[in-house]
Formats: C-alpha cells, structure tokens, sequence
C-alpha cells in the first residue's frame, strides 16, 4: 500500500525515481524498494518525501487504493517510465520552495550526502557526526553549532561555506576545493586538509593545534587569532598568507615556501610575542625578500633560510 501510494505521488510530480531519490539524500534503489513493498523508509524521511510530493504525512497511511489498483502501479514502479519534466526544472522548483536547502536542527548522523549538488544548504544546530559529503558541491552553505565529528568532505566543493561554532574533530578535507571558505571558533581536532589548495580561506578564533595540514598551498588565508602553537606546516607553500595575533610556538616550516607572507601582530609588539617568533623553525624554508626581511626584524632564526 505504500509503496503505491509513493509511486501515484511521485508520477503526479512527474518525477522519476532518481529525481525524488536526489531530493531525498538517498539511492534511487532505496526508492525501488519503496515502491515495490520491499522495505518502508523511517519517519524523518517520510516528514520530507510529504513536504517533497505535495502531500498530508496521513496520505500514507490512508487505506483508498485497491489491490488492484496498488498492484498496477508496483508494475509501473518497477519500469519507471521517463518523465518529461527535467531534473533541473524539478530542482530548481523545490529550490525555490526550500525544501533542499534548510536542514537545522535535523538529525542526520552517518546521512550519505556524497555527489549531491545543492547551494546554499542550511545546518544550523544540527547532528551530523559522521556524514558523508564526498563530491558535493555545496556551494555557499552554512554550518553553525553542529557536531560534525568525522564528516568525510573528501573532494567537496565548499566555495563561499561558512563554519561557524562546529565541531569538526576527526573531519576529512582531502583536495576539497577550498575559496572563500571561513572557519570560525570551530573545533578541528584532528581534523585534516591534504592536497588541498586554500584561496582566500579564512581560519580564524580557531584552535589549530591539533588539525593535520599535509600538502596544501595556502594563498591569501588569514589565521588571524588562531591557535598554531606546535603545529607542523613542513613542506607546504604559502602566498599571501597572514598570520596576524595567531600563536606560533614552535611551529615548523621545514622545507615551506613563503612569499609575502605577514607574521606582524596588529597590537603592540611584546617581548613575549618577539618570543615566540624565535620558537619557530624555518629550517631550508625559502621565502621572497620582503618575508625574509620582516622575520627578520622579528629577531627569527633564519640562518638555514634561502631567498628567492
């Protein structure tokens, strides 16, 4: 009975099972299994196919279909004609309805998000530990207050993101594209950025002390007001980069290219921030002239330093 009542819904959208599976986050098999009897999907997914299809949640459960009737249309399902209205016009029309973009305060731990394509999504106070983003282009989306421990982004679009107030231990960012992006006061315990280019990306009031940075370029990133203390930054190009009232105790650039590159605090230079600026280690860095000479009048050691 179910399973028919979601095929009628779905053809009187004039979508196709791997449309309504896109909105839903889901495969277009777990439509299939729907529709054929085969299993039922959870509440939470229900609450969204109603909003989605145009219904009452009660439409599901309301006994008006006939055996014959429900028969019919597991036969369609099963051969899913091809509809004529395109998934673009669809998307665009649930765009415009909100219903793929605001995602606050749901539950979605463990959710399988990987190669959606949805701008301008909404976590705002959200359960996401464990999510799956891999391929997705969520351009513009915002992230606030949620725990997003062990989010896979793994080759995500994440140009214009804004994370704010999350909690992101443990999160993967392998060649995610980066622009634009903003971090802020989140939690990136052992969290890791690898082959991985950050443009115009914005770190700041975040404790980096724990987050892995492995084969990255770094252009125009502000740190300003972060935690770097110990941090391991070996190997890694940075242009453009500020570094402004950031903790850089005993942090490495071993072997880091660095052109223009900004370590000035913006208020008064202390004997504790002179301090710290000789704890770091730019051991074979090679960094342009300006650089060089700006660490320089900082009192670092830069006797293992070649310009370029």
């Amino acid at each position: 009975m179910i399973g028919g009542k979601i095929a009628k819904a779905r053809k009187e959208k004039n979508m196709s099972q791997a449309q309504l599976a896109q909105v839903l986050f889901i495969s277009p098999q777990a439509v299939g299994k729907w529709e054929r009897g085969e299993s039922i999907p959870d509440i939470v997914t229900f609450n969204r196919m109603a909003e989605i299809l145009g219904v009452d949640l009660n439409y599901f459960s309301e006994n008006f279909q006939s055996v014959a009737g429900e028969a019919s249309l597991k036969k369609e399902a099963d051969s899913d004609e091809n509809v004529e209205k395109s998934g673009k016009e669809i998307d665009n029309e649930l765009q415009k309805q909100g219903l793929l973009t605001n995602f606050s305060g749901s539950s979605l731990s463990g959710s399988d998000f990987a190669g959606i394509a949805a701008h301008n999504m909404k976590f705002n106070g959200s359960a996401l530990s464990g999510a799956d983003f891999r391929d997705a282009d969520l351009t513009g989306s915002t992230f606030s207050g949620s725990d997003m421990t062990k989010v896979n982004f793994d080759g995500a679009n994440l140009t214009d993101c804004r994370f704010s107030v999350n909690t992101l231990s443990d999160a993967s960012f392998n060649k995610a594209i980066l622009i634009r992006t903003e971090f802020n006061a989140s939690g990136l315990d052992n969290a890791k950025f690898s082959n991985a280019e950050l443009v115009d990306v914005k770190l700041v009031n975040t404790d980096l002390r724990k987050t892995v940075f492995e084969n990255c370029v770094f252009n125009n990133v502000d740190f300003k007001n972060s935690d770097l203390r110990g941090s391991c930054l070996n190997e890694q190009t940075f242009v453009g980069v500020k570094f402004h009232n950031a903790a850089l105790n005993e942090t490495t650039f071993k072997g880091a290219t660095l052109k223009n590159v900004s370590f000035r605090s913006t208020y008064a230079l202390t004997n504790k921030y002179y301090r710290a600026i000789k704890t770091i280690c730019f051991d074979e860095a090679k960094m342009d002239k300006l650089t060089y000479a700006a660490l320089k009048g900082l009192g670092a050691d830069l006797s293992k330093v070649t310009t370029i």
